[in-house]
């Protein structure tokens, strides 16, 4: 089963906003300035939702004072269908920037079964911590600031963890909007992967938002990340959209 309705990037990407909330946040009109500590794209970007408070080049020109102001690169996330205004990424290339990392946002039902191997917990656990740093290749930077973000994640939260031999095997998350759901975190550890856990964990996921009310799902997954579309789509989602970074 998939979402049966055209998805309005306008009014999903603000719901995708405050479910993965940076540390420190501001405004130029309708343009949302995201920072943390520079690992996570989403939580450390520009998003240009809808027209800024000035002009359009003296609103660039702001946003990277402000970016820089932080010891940040200077990003913006361009998305499809609710970049404004529509000539940014024009704007930005005679800048010296160039576009970078295409996402796709998919959606689906908020449809799954739970499984008695799954626990829930409002918060991460240490547990959870562990896996979740142990997963990150390394960059205990990347692994905290994500951390502290999921942590932030606002009410009502859900924290999915599948335990194999009394050890944590895979991770999710997702945060309820409303009749959204979006999720994140999705982690399985090495040696226990392709084995169907993540699937397990989804599944999870989405009953136990589907509890809470949510109706609709969302996701946001790398273009280049073919195994975990493959999952989705089994699981009943499909592209609505697509964004990419803009980085000088």
């Amino acid at each position: 089963m998939t979402v049966g309705f055209d998805i309005d990037p306008a009014v999903l990407e603000p719901i995708a906003d405050r479910a993965w909330p940076a540390r420190e946040r501001s405004a130029l009109g309708g343009w949302r300035l995201n920072a943390t500590a520079g690992w996570s794209m989403r939580s450390n970007a520009c998003w240009p939702l809808a027209e800024p408070d000035r002009d359009v080049e003296t609103a660039i020109e702001a946003a990277e004072a402000w970016f820089v102001s932080r010891g940040l690169p200077r990003r913006f996330k361009l998305t499809e269908g609710a970049t404004a205004p529509a000539d940014l990424s024009q704007r930005l290339s005679r800048r010296g920037y160039a576009d970078c990392k295409k996402t796709l946002v998919m959606v689906g039902p908020a449809l799954g079964r739970a499984d008695p191997a799954v626990a829930f917990s409002a918060a991460p656990d240490a547990s959870f911590e562990a896996v979740f740093t142990a997963s990150a290749g390394g960059n205990v930077e990347d692994a905290r600031e994500r951390l502290e973000t999921l942590a932030r994640i606002p009410a009502p939260a859900r924290f999915a963890r599948l335990d194999i031999d009394s050890r944590p095997a895979a991770l999710g998350a997702c945060a309820v909007g409303g009749e959204w759901v979006g999720l994140f975190g999705m982690r399985t550890a090495v040696e226990h992967r392709r084995k169907g856990l993540a699937r397990l964990v989804l599944r999870g996921l989405l009953a136990e938002a589907a509890s809470l009310g949510a109706v609709h799902a969302y996701l946001q997954v790398e273009a280049d990340n073919a195994p975990a579309i493959a999952l989705y789509e089994v699981e009943g989602f499909r592209t609505a959209y697509t964004y990419r970074y803009w980085v000088r």
